[in-house]
């Protein structure tokens, strides 16, 4: 007779003979992971390696065609041949380049700065003289903002500029020297020298414009005289050469004239002032300026907060008592609400975890061995958590939470075995030996099964895998911890706990009967299905083939829309309007925005023709209606404002570099005038179409612009070259400096201009004098005329050709994909063939990142596949297994999306490929049990038969836990909500119709694929086999 295989020793028999090992083991585990979980740093999503780097040329005084032409042209082309660059997009404005070079994920942002300077210097000489070294600056590219605003009220009597100074001064070094805190920036207005010049006093004392500039640099200088020295003492010679004061540049010398001398005083009027004031901040109705805070990538965002508001409070303790210093913004505000939701949700997940056990168990007793499996896995995990660099985030701690209901499952399967064996009359150790050795390839299986399917998440790229990565392993080491713990404590502890034969109490005697009721009730069903295989195998087949509809016909989405309790205000308005028109305009829009159930503060950016904001809500528990629900009724009441063109835009539901909902850039090589009517047919054809709530676009050939067109000819009779009379009119009509001036320490810059007053209308330009190379002045009007003409208030170019953008923002219950796609098949219709459609922000994920998961299902199906066929040395096993659960269950969890419970979106998808492992879990136990079977001397029928009866308990169990521990997910409400119940619903809707489905296909299957395992080299061939469950001979 060959050695009956629960006989043969295994490595796991040193736990049940020596349980101490296995107690010490899961100890270290639990204070290794209590003494990490403290450590852990808390963010919002996993640390993402995405940036831009944007780089800003001024040319003062020059047109945004001249700008594009000489600056932004040669910036993009070095720019885009930098490794790791995504994409390149500009905006050229008249005296300034934008060009933003957006990098790939997970490349290094410091070394594409190094890259990107050497060869900028490498075309210093393409630039024109007078234009401004390129300033490169690091933004992070998954949000927009910072993570936290300070702001500082601006009280009566004091000025932007004067706070300014004072935040650079006595708070920036505060806030920059706290713990991972990465950068502070200060949002206010510098402070500047103003010189205000009177051309009427210019001309009559005859002073030009170059007088003015060659005095301003030849009296403001900084000189160094080095040291006077002996043998007994070393003394530094200074000077007063620099002017620091209004006083000393106005008595800056100009000219002598006889006895007379002119000074900059005479012309201009001097102050101490500010730059010129092209942004405002507010907090609600409160003139403030800002500091942003960005923490340093990985640091504990909520430690981070906690010190920033600690060190507010210093502040205000510091300071004048009309002055106050606050948190304006704080993005920890929602992260704090969804981990206390995600933390009550992992609560209730324990709780009914706890409860399913007990009750399927029948004792509070047994069930303790697998309710030991949650803390010895979850703490196991972030020990691992914090050996690989990983943090406690919304995925990670969502991971947790949905481990919770698959590491009890090895152990209930345990335990489950060996309290059968007890009620067999075994010996304790006996019982934890045959369990211990039986399920040692199970549970290996199984265990694997559902970590491997994670595996191809965690080796993606794109957003997908960056943010992914580390909930997929989390979730599989939690799970291959819960295995270890199967195999070495959980034997030994089931011989305590369990009752022996005939010690059962009255509830598990009563527990134990339903169990065998149920069984025998479905030894029924298993015989109907071998009876009828051919006739489900083929129904199975047909409902198989519906996931594809399902799936097409489903509502696609990059991530659930949440509630975050915030919405972006983003106000557009005219070209050409002045800062304090939009201002009011803003007063407005906040009035309105405060209107709204649960409004609380605003915070906003005001500048000229453009500004945005943030509006904050309360916890969408504490409102009625949800910031979806509203977002229709915000747009129609801020469209009610005359001087400004509002869009609400709910925040976004992903880490993103994008403002909109749907973002499509559009380039060619025509013109903006040859590009405006396409752009204009989208954005109608969009606002037609009933799925936007707003669309637009930003090629608006609106801006009004004052053309000087100088008589050639004229200058010809003077001698005079149009460089000469261009730097004279645009040194005192921009914003150029001509030097610095120090302030305490600090060096601000010398801006002379000509007077407000002066610069009212564009004609009064014709008055400014210009003098000759005889010395003689003559108004500009002699020269020159002017013209009005309109022009695009940007010109915007993407991937080096001229381009145009669309966005816009989708109504409630319309998805991003829908929106999009519908852009994509106007643009087909409309666009001509030479014209390139491509995407940025938001929409250009969904395009590389929307089906991603699609092929890692795929994948990890295939990974399983392969790991099952060598685990059972078999490729008809792995076929069993996987045909007789995954392929049915995917489709009552694709019933969930085509009915719109949720959408196919990356939550979704990562249940859907959860759900593939679960599942094939129930097949493994059950084939492996039946190949067992086979091996100790039944045939196929006989043995499916007895596994699939034998096996129901810790299948219902095991489902049972996953169920009821997953359904938390599905009915919690508030912050970040939307994501756990899409995960939610699959998981708990897929488990119970895709074990049903098993129960039911599997034996059929295996009866019509299984091969004769009677005689394999493992197996008995002689001797009756153990019954799977009391009275199951019979039933064989």
């Amino acid at each position: 007779m060959t050695e009956h295989p629960e006989s043969r020793a295994r490595w796991t028999d040193i736990f049940v003979r020596r349980p101490v090992v296995s107690v010490v083991l899961s100890l270290a585990m639990l204070l290794i992971g209590v003494r990490a979980a403290t450590t852990l740093p808390v963010i919002q999503y996993p640390v993402i390696e995405s940036a831009s780097l944007e780089i800003n040329t001024f040319y003062s005084g020059s047109s945004a065609e001249t700008v594009r032409g000489f600056i932004t042209e040669p910036i993009e082309r070095v720019a885009s041949s930098i490794p790791g660059v995504n994409y390149v997009e500009s905006t050229t404005t008249a005296g300034r380049s934008l060009v933003k070079v957006w990098l790939k994920l997970n490349e290094d942002s410091t070394d594409a700065l190094a890259e990107l300077n050497t060869r900028l210097s490498q075309i210093r000489f393409e630039l024109p003289e007078g234009a401004e070294d390129p300033a490169i600056e690091i933004v992070r590219a998954d949000s927009p903002y910072a993570s936290f605003y300070l702001a500082m009220s601006i009280p009566e009597g004091e000025t932007s500029s004067s706070i300014t100074d004072l935040m650079q001064r006595d708070v920036l070094p505060r806030l920059t020297s706290l713990p991972n805190v990465q950068n502070a920036i200060n949002s206010g207005i510098r402070p500047a020298m103003r010189i205000w010049v009177d051309t009427a006093r210019m001309a009559a004392l005859d002073v030009s414009t170059s007088d003015i500039q060659n005095a301003l640099r030849q009296n403001n200088v900084i000189s160094t005289l080095g040291r006077s020295q002996n043998s007994l003492q070393r003394i530094n010679l200074v000077t007063n050469t620099e002017a620091k004061t209004p006083e000393d540049f106005a008595n800056i010398l100009l000219r002598a004239d006889g006895n007379v001398d002119i000074r900059l005083g005479d012309i201009a009027q001097v102050i101490a002032g500010s730059e010129e004031q092209t942004q405002l901040s507010r907090h609600t109705m409160l003139d403030v300026v800002f500091i942003g805070i960005y923490p340093a990538p990985g640091a504990n965002e909520i430690a981070v907060a906690d010190a920033l508001y600690a060190e507010v409070d210093a502040i205000n303790e510091t300071l004048r008592e009309d002055l106050e210093f606050f948190i304006a913004f704080d993005v920890t505000r929602y992260m704090r609400t969804s981990l206390k939701e995600i933390f009550i949700t992992l609560g209730e997940t324990i709780f009914l975890v706890g409860f399913v056990v007990v009750a399927l168990m029948g004792s509070l007793r047994t069930a303790i061995v697998p309710l030991l499996t949650i803390p010895i896995s979850l703490l196991g995990a972030m020990a691992a958590m914090s050996l690989m660099g990983f943090s406690l985030n919304l995925l990670t701690i969502l991971a947790i939470v949905l481990s919770v209901g698959l590491v009890v499952d090895d152990a209930i399967v345990v335990v489950e075995n060996v309290a059968r064996n007890l009620r067999q009359g075994m010996t304790r150790r006996e019982a934890a030996l045959r369990s211990s050795r039986r399920l040692l390839a199970p549970i290996i299986a199984m265990t694997l099964t559902l970590a491997v399917v994670y595996a191809p998440i965690g080796l993606l790229s794109g957003l997908t895998g960056v943010l992914f990565k580390e909930f997929a392993f989390t979730l599989a080491i939690a799970v291959l911890i819960s295995g270890l713990v199967a195999l070495t404590l959980s034997p030994i502890m089931s011989a305590w706990v369990c009752p022996s034969h005939g010690e059962e109490t009255r509830t598990t005697r009563w527990v134990n009967r339903r169990f065998d009721i149920t069984a025998n009730r479905y030894a029924r069903i298993v015989d109907f299905s071998i009876r009828f295989r051919w006739q489900l195998i083929f129904t199975g087949i047909f409902f198989s083939l519906l996931t594809g509809p399902l799936y097409l016909l489903s509502l696609k989405e990059l991530a659930p829309v949440e509630d975050q309790s915030g919405v972006t205000v983003i106000a557009d308005a005219a070209p050409e309007a002045a800062i304090e028109d939009t201002y009011k305009g803003m007063n407005q829009a906040v009035k309105t925005m405060g209107s709204f159930e649960g409004a609380t503060e605003i915070w906003q950016m005001i500048m000229p023709s453009a500004s945005y904001g943030g509006q904050d809500f309360t916890d969408p528990g504490d409102r009625s209606q949800s910031i979806q629900d509203m977002l229709f009724s915000m747009y129609g009441a801020l469209q009610e404002i005359p001087s400004l063109s509002v869009f609400p835009v709910a925040d976004s539901d992903l880490p993103s570099p994008g403002q909109f909902d749907v973002e499509v850039a559009i380039a060619s090589s025509d013109d903006a005038q040859t590009m405006l009517p396409y752009a204009q047919a989208l954005v109608r054809a969009a606002k037609e179409s009933g799925l936007f709530l707003f669309a637009d676009t930003d090629l608006r050939v609106d801006l009004v612009e004052a053309r000087i067109n100088f008589n050639k000819q004229r200058l010809a009779d003077l001698n005079m070259s149009l460089d000469d009379v261009a730097r004279q009119v645009g040194l005192l009509n921009s914003e150029a400096y001509i030097t610095r001036y120090d302030d305490r320490g600090r060096a601000y810059r010398v801006i002379p201009k000509v007077a407000q007053s002066e610069r009212d209308s564009p004609d009064a330009i014709l008055d400014f004098p210009i003098r000759t190379l005889t010395g003689e002045l003559i108004p500009l009007g002699a020269i020159a005329t002017l013209e009005r003409t309109t022009s695009p208030r940007a010109l915007t170019r993407f991937q080096q050709k001229n381009a145009f953008k669309i966005f816009g923002g989708v109504i409630p219950g319309t998805t991003k994909e829908q929106g999009l796609s519908f852009i994509e098949k106007k643009a087909a219709e409309i666009l001509p063939s030479n014209y390139i459609l491509d995407y940025t922000g938001e929409s250009r994920e969904l395009r590389s990142e929307g089906n991603t998961l699609l092929g890692v299902l795929l994948a990890a199906m295939a990974l399983v596949f392969f790991v099952l066929a060598i685990q059972f040395n078999s490729f008809r096993d792995p076929l069993i297994i996987l045909l007789g659960s995954i392929p049915l269950a995917l489709f009552a969890a694709l019933s969930i999306t085509f009915v719109n419970l949720t959408t196919v979106n990356i939550y979704s998808q990562v249940g859907l490929i959860t759900l593939a492992g679960l599942v094939a879990k129930n097949a493994i136990l059950i084939v492996e049990f039946a190949n067992q079977a086979q091996r100790e001397g039944l045939d196929k029928i006989a043995a499916i038969r007895a596994a699939s009866v034998g096996r129901l308990r810790p299948v219902l169990m095991t489902t049972g836990a996953t169920v009821l521990g997953h359904l938390p997910l599905t009915l919690v409400t508030g912050a970040g909500a939307e994501a756990r119940n899409s995960i939610g619903f699959i998981l708990v809707v897929g488990m119970l119709i895709g074990t049903f489905f098993t129960l039911v296909l599997l034996p059929a299957i295996y009866a019509v694929l299984a091969s004769d395992h009677r005689y394999d080299e493992e197996g008995a061939k002689s001797g009756q086999p153990e019954p799977m469950i009391e009275g199951s001979a019979n039933l064989s």
